[in-house]
Order: structure tokens, then C-alpha cells, then sequence
């Protein structure tokens, strides 16, 4: 049988403020009827914005209708668009070299003729929003289109 968490501990559990232990408890334990409702209700409470969380992304990315359409939003306000189009078109995009010594040692990196690493960050706030390790010149990846209506 699923155990109901109180808020306080999920806000603790997403503000990273519980030991390495307590997470993995939590994670592996069958989730609560009503985790998901939590989860946004914390999340809302977050924001500095109020149009209404439809769908939590990722880490500073939702999906929230806003008069009468759905759109991604950064956690600072920043506005990506209808959340049927990749949001990455819209992000700042730094490509790295994967040999620059940054993220890999250079005995560890991929070839940069087969492989880059793409960091997309909010133009609003300058967070980062997600890293694609992908081959040159390949498309942005589209991660996920959730059916809101079902």
C-alpha cells in the first residue's frame, strides 16, 4: 500500500534538502494516489507567476495554460510558446566541443566530428535547461509532446 507524504516533506524532497537515503525511500516506495497534485500545488507555490501549472517538464520547465492556450514556461517567467513546439528553438544554445576539457577529459571525450554537446539555457534567466549529446548538424531533439486532453 502506497504512503501519502505530506506536502512539507515532498517540497523538501524537490528543494534537495533530504539525505541521499530518505530520497531513495521515497523513490522506491509505491507513489501516492495524489503525489502528482502535490507536486504541482508545490511547484505553483514556487513560481513567481500565476497562470496555472498544467504540467511539470522538467527542472524550470512547464507546461501552463495562459489565457485560453498552453504554453511552456520557464520557472522565472520566461515564455517559450505553444508547448506543441520544441521550446529549444527558443532557448540560447551554446555547442561545446566534447574535448575542451569542460565535461570530459580529453582521453574520454568523443570526436567532435561525431559528436557535440548542445546546452540549451533560458534567455530569460540564463538557467540551464537541458544538454543533448548528439552528432554535428543533427535536429534539435524534441524530449517529450504530452497528450493534455486525455
Amino acid at each position: 500500500m502506497a504512503i501519502s507524504y505530506p506536502k512539507d516533506l515532498l517540497r523538501d524532497l524537490l528543494e534537495g534538502n533530504l539525505s541521499p537515503e530518505r530520497i531513495w525511500e521515497i523513490q522506491h516506495a509505491p507513489k501516492d494516489s495524489d503525489r502528482c497534485d502535490k507536486v504541482v500545488s508545490l511547484e505553483q507555490e514556487r513560481v513567481p507567476w500565476s497562470e496555472r501549472i498544467i504540467v511539470c517538464l522538467q527542472e524550470h520547465l512547464y507546461i501552463v495554460e495562459k489565457r485560453g492556450e498552453r504554453i511552456i514556461k520557464c520557472s522565472c517567467g520566461h515564455e517559450f510558446g505553444d508547448y506543441r513546439t520544441n521550446w529549444k528553438e527558443s532557448a540560447l544554445v551554446y555547442e561545446r566541443n566534447p574535448q575542451d576539457g569542460e565535461v570530459y577529459f580529453h582521453t574520454r571525450a568523443a570526436d567532435p566530428d561525431f559528436m557535440v554537446l548542445r546546452e540549451f539555457y533560458c534567455p530569460g534567466c540564463g538557467s540551464q535547461l537541458e544538454v543533448e549529446a548528439v552528432p554535428p548538424g543533427y535536429p534539435f531533439i524534441f524530449s517529450f509532446l504530452p497528450d493534455l486532453d486525455s
